[in-house]
């Protein structure tokens, strides 16, 4: 489990790739401090799990699923990413509940900056629009963010000059791919209510009988 703060910026240092899947080496250092094999680290909001690590690098391998569900497979040697390590229980929790269990991929439509703010809009899938909800939470490559203004299937978010300095997404450019994770609550919520619509009990005397409410 993340929070969506982003506590370092690393930097690809070498893929090995195979057909569907790759082994990716990752250059940071903060969240290295306390790092052991088998830890989780979400990689521009992606979970993934150390297999290896030295002073100033670590390992993680990704699956097929994760190599077609994501924006990962895009990476390059060079390329900026933005790191968490799992939540601690006895921190701060200062962003929202995000599980690194990406929904899928949108893309940046446009950027304008506004004053200090920098107003970034993305194209998100058709059938993920139920789960957007204005001032609601929304994660993009991990990143802990509130949706600012939605509209169809867009959604527009606002950096503050924190976010714009610590994290990858100021400097993305128009036509990027980005990795979303929708609110986990709203997702549990409609799941639940889907779920009663599809479950339609009709009463009859007989069900009743059956069930001891007559004798």
């Amino acid at each position: 489990m993340f929070t969506g703060i982003v506590e370092e910026i690393g930097k690809v240092l070498r893929i090995d790739r195979k057909v569907k899947s790759f082994t990716i080496h990752i250059q940071a250092k903060r969240i290295l401090e306390d790092v052991q094999l088998g830890d989780s680290i979400a990689v521009n909001g992606v979970c993934l799990t150390v297999i290896e690590f030295s002073r100033s690098s670590f390992q993680a391998d990704v699956m097929p699923e994760t190599f077609h569900a994501t924006s990962l497979r895009m990476l390059s040697p060079g390329s900026m990413v933005n790191l968490e390590r799992a939540m601690a229980a006895n921190g701060r929790f200062g962003g929202h509940f995000v599980s690194g269990h990406v929904d899928g991929t949108g893309s940046l439509l446009s950027k304008k900056r506004v004053e200090n703010a920098l107003y970034m809009t993305f194209q998100i899938p058709e059938e993920f629009k139920v789960f957007v909800v204005e001032k609601g939470s929304i994660a993009i490559d991990g990143t802990s963010l509130t949706i600012f203004e939605a509209s169809g299937g867009k959604i527009t978010i606002s950096l503050v000059p924190h976010t714009q300095a610590e994290t990858v997404l100021a400097n993305k450019n128009i036509g990027d791919s980005v990795n979303i994770e929708f609110d986990m609550l709203g997702k549990y919520i409609y799941h639940m209510l889907e779920s009663r619509k599809e479950v339609k009990t009709e009463i009859t005397m007989d069900k009743l009988i059956e069930n001891g409410f007559i004798g």
